[in-house]
């Protein structure tokens, strides 16, 4: 499989979000937020080339317009006077960045450049394709470099967060791939935070980078088994706000498209919903009518392959699976009995889960990844999870 950073982040973020984009390939209109971001990373490339000097400030700014004034042609419903302001946020931008980092002060050995890291994965043998481009990386002294991404958007993270950046883990692996005499003491990590004219940096060390190939190698392996399964479940978050396929997503399309049905129709439905929050919002004890409504609810949801139903007023009811999961304690046993942690076993005496789940805490990663792996699916099923609380269209 090829894959690259931003689709690792997207299945994580929403599996069903991955499919569209990733594997459907369904086209999505661009956001005013992501054309700003791009028309500011063209521009800052473009600072930091020669030919054979480093641009003036004025051409900067007029390759920064150039490009937004272009791209942003792509944004028909962005008001003008929102297109005007976005223009003069990233000319600010552009100009607190250039005074605080002029680029003949740094030694930029390349900008946007591309890489492709190959993964073999030692469960199954196959061989995996990490591909993605870095914005800047800059000589910080002999042997040493630095790694730089910008970004464009508000939220100033946690220095831990910075710490755990899969993003920068991964752009140290394809440096390392690149310049493999480099150490990996010796390459510095950084994001620069424009808004904030902020950098926040971190490190890796080669045992971290080696967990990194493992995250990634596991993630393929999940979007690997899902996609045999053709099961890409949708996570709703509030960054759906922002998703371009909401109108046909699993979870949100019926609040956009509504279609008679024959068995049961749009009237039925709307029925059951008012019903089923009027019998919950009373604290009604009456489980048959309620069993009834998710029957109806349910059809319905199942005939439009539906993860969530809204009712007039816009409260919704979700449907999420349900799975239950059993352990193979034979193995478990002889597991933590070659581990020579025998008491943990003569703990579980009777083989109890719940039991087993307060033992594995007190267990290394490693024992405890093998243990998770002794489990099966032993069952499966599907309940509607009710919001009272009512979503906007």
């Amino acid at each position: 499989m090829r894959t690259s950073y931003s689709a690792i982040q997207t299945y994580n973020q929403c599996p069903q979000k991955f499919k569209f984009q990733v594997l459907d390939k369904i086209p999505s209109k661009p956001s005013p937020e992501a054309t700003f971001g791009n028309s500011v990373h063209s521009a800052l490339n473009y600072m930091f080339s020669r030919s054979p000097v480093y641009p003036t400030m004025d051409e900067i700014l007029s390759h920064f317009s150039e490009k937004w004034k272009s791209a942003s042609i792509k944004l028909p419903d962005l008001a003008i006077q929102l297109k005007d302001t976005y223009e003069e946020s990233g000319k600010k931008l552009i100009k607190e960045f250039h005074k605080k980092n002029p680029p003949w002060n740094f030694s930029t050995v390349d900008t946007e450049s591309h890489f492709e890291v190959l993964l073999p994965d030692p469960e199954n043998g196959q061989n995996h394709v990490l591909a993605g481009i870095i914005d800047r990386i800059d000589k910080i002294g002999e042997g040493s470099y630095e790694i730089i991404d910008y970004k464009t958007g508000r939220r100033l993270p946690s220095q831990d967060r910075i710490n755990s950046d899969l993003q920068l883990s991964v752009y140290h692996l394809a440096l390392l791939k690149r310049w493999p005499h480099v150490k990996a003491a010796d390459v510095k990590l950084s994001l620069y935070f424009l808004k904030h004219a902020e950098k926040l940096s971190s490190s890796r060390t080669m045992a971290d980078l080696e967990e990194t190939k493992k995250t990634v190698l596991k993630t393929i392996r999940d979007i690997q088994g899902q996609q045999a399964e053709n099961n890409f479940p949708a996570i709703p978050s509030p960054l759906c706000e922002y998703c371009p396929y909401k109108q046909i997503c699993p979870a949100w399309k019926h609040l956009y498209k509504k279609t008679a049905a024959s068995a049961p129709n749009e009237s039925q439905l709307q029925q059951a919903l008012q019903e089923y929050f009027a019998i919950k919002s009373d604290d009604n004890k009456n489980k048959k009518r309620l069993s009834e409504l998710q029957g109806i609810i349910t059809a319905y949801m199942e005939a439009y392959g539906l993860d969530r139903v809204f009712d007039d007023r816009g409260y919704y009811i979700s449907q999420k699976l349900q799975q239950r999961f059993k352990f193979d304690f034979e193995q478990i046993k002889a597991i933590l009995c070659s581990a020579g942690l025998e008491e943990k076993w003569s703990q579980l005496l009777e083989a109890d889960e719940k039991k087993l789940k307060i033992i594995l805490k007190e267990l290394p990663p490693e024992l405890q990844v093998r243990i998770m792996e002794q489990k099966t699916l032993s069952k499966e099923f599907k309940v509607l999870v009710a919001s009272s609380k009512p979503v906007k269209k």
